[in-house]
């Protein structure tokens, strides 16, 4: 089962990450901290790594075991990466790591802002790299 899963996945982030947007959406003004939009579902990724190359994919997010803890994993070139993150206010702080079998192990940090539309974009680190790259994912309709 668990096999067919990352098979699924793998298909997915083929699809995705070929296609990235060439200019990405506007994004809605900031959630206000006490009311932010549900986070949980699947968003299209457009984001740019710390080397200006864009790059595109999809991000998963579930809700975690302890209040306000939420599980990530994001399908994006070539990679599956898997996160926990605190949401605190509009603000989403994260840790990530490719998962095993991939073929390059990366892993790093990072914070997203939640917006009114339930929009995400921000920063992810990779460990070892000074520089950030940005992202932001749009929720994918219903």
């Amino acid at each position: 089962m668990k096999r067919i899963h990352i098979i699924t996945l793998l298909i997915a982030l083929t699809l995705t990450a070929c296609y990235p947007r060439r200019t990405p959406a506007p994004l809605g003004a900031d959630a206000p901290v006490d009311n932010v939009p549900v986070i949980v579902g699947e968003y299209a990724l457009n984001a740019e790594d710390a080397t200006h190359e864009r790059y595109g994919g999809s991000l998963f997010v579930t809700a975690g075991s302890q209040p306000n803890e939420y599980n990530l994993q994001w399908l994006v070139s070539g990679d599956i990466q898997k996160g926990v993150g605190t949401l605190e206010g509009n603000q989403l702080t994260f840790t990530w790591e490719s998962i095993e079998g991939t073929a390059q192990y990366l892993s790093g940090y990072g914070s997203y802002t939640v917006t009114i539309n339930g929009e995400l974009y921000g920063e992810r680190y990779v460990d070892g790299v000074e520089e950030p790259g940005t992202e932001a994912a749009y929720p994918n309709p219903k």
